[in-house]
């Protein structure tokens, strides 16, 4: 078998018990496979979630608590005690863990978001294991990723992973809960997340975590946008995971054999930056972007809004509506100046005459 670079995605259910202690048996279970996953000389990546769960009872909570405050506070005790779980257990088979706290901020910030690639990078080179996790301690309410599920999608994609393995305590998709439906059948693959399996998600599966089945959904949904396959289910054993990316997991597949990946510029353009302005286009450079994979020009540009920069991201507009969104090569100023002219009456005026680079373009 070919050697992958897989993410393993752990929930707070899969980690740890009622009580809020690591349940040492399932922790035990996890390691022993990942261990034999990077064995076979595959790489790994881990996004773990735990910390809130780990740690709300050293705090006197009697379950996961509500406030942002508590949580936050949860998690400041509970990382601590996970990442030394990880680290006495994962040391019995000579890994080194490496942590990694993400915010939001962390991938809509350009230069942090190459940062974060380039340390994961390094990491992976010299064989360390990286534990990623949100750094909920200091989240605020409009910066974090929603859960531990949407946090592994956008990491497979920046790491160009072949496949994101995300466990939970029920083996698969249903078409209706099988918790409540003894008749509930389970989906084995899934080539696409359609809007129908999407509204049928079950809610939250545990009391100790924050993502449910709809949560996963929308996670693989991004990550099959970013080229990257993905598994949902449950397993035990040693060889578990290495059952899962031979296509032998107790849960669904998603996503066909060959999915086309997104280079780590357009990814953080379409999912992570912020939006400067607004440019409308005619119905010619419309075509030329959406179906000729053409850059656009200044001469298609009919209406600009916003001020912006070179370098921004701003999104463009058509006669339908949303086209999508590009990195400009001009300032909002300069394309004020030269926005419906052709591209020989500014060539001698302007180091480029695209203001938006197909490279740099990402349709919606």
């Amino acid at each position: 078998m070919a050697k992958k670079r897989i993410v393993v995605k752990i929930g707070s259910s899969s980690i740890t018990n009622k009580r809020g202690e690591i349940d040492q048996e399932k922790f035990t279970d996890h390691i022993q496979a990942i261990s034999y996953l990077r064995a076979q000389g595959h790489e790994v990546l881990l996004v773990s979630s735990g910390a809130v769960a780990a740690g709300f009872k050293q705090l006197g909570y009697p379950s996961r608590p509500v406030t942002l405050k508590g949580k936050q506070a949860a998690a400041a005790v509970g990382q601590s005690l996970l990442i030394q779980a990880y680290r006495e257990q994962l040391s019995r088979f000579g890994i080194v863990p490496a942590q990694i706290l993400l915010t939001r901020n962390d991938f809509s910030k350009k230069e942090r978001y190459k940062n974060a690639f380039a340390t994961i990078s390094e990491l992976l080179e010299r064989g360390i294991l990286p534990i990623i996790n949100e750094n909920d301690t200091v989240s605020v309410a409009e910066l974090t990723f929603g859960d531990n599920d949407m946090l592994s999608a956008l990491v497979s994609g920046l790491v160009k992973a072949e496949q994101l393995i995300i466990l939970t305590d029920i083996n698969g998709l249903y078409d209706s809960n099988p918790r409540e439906n003894p008749s509930a059948k389970r989906y084995d693959f899934l080539s696409h997340i359609s809007e129908e399996i999407l509204a049928g998600a079950e809610g939250a599966g545990s009391n100790l975590g924050t993502g449910g089945m709809k949560s996963k959904l929308i996670a693989a949904k991004t990550a099959l946008s970013l080229g990257v396959r993905i598994f949902i289910g449950k397993g035990t054993g040693s060889q578990k995971l290495i059952e899962i990316i031979e296509g032998n997991g107790d849960g669904t597949y998603i996503g066909a054999d060959a999915i086309a990946s997104i280079n780590s510029s357009k990814q953080w353009i379409a999912l992570h930056s912020p939006v400067s302005g607004k440019i409308s286009v005619d119905k010619g450079a419309e075509q030329a972007l959406i179906y000729k994979g053409k850059s656009l020009l200044p001469a298609g540009i009919s209406e600009i809004k916003g001020v912006f920069k070179k370098g921004d991201v701003v999104e463009v507009f058509g006669s339908k509506g949303l086209l999508g969104k590009g990195e400009v090569l001009f300032s909002s100023e300069e394309l004020q100046l030269v926005m419906g002219k052709r591209s020989e009456e500014i060539e001698l005026l302007v180091s480029s005459i695209e203001v938006i680079h197909r490279d740099k373009w990402v349709k919606a």
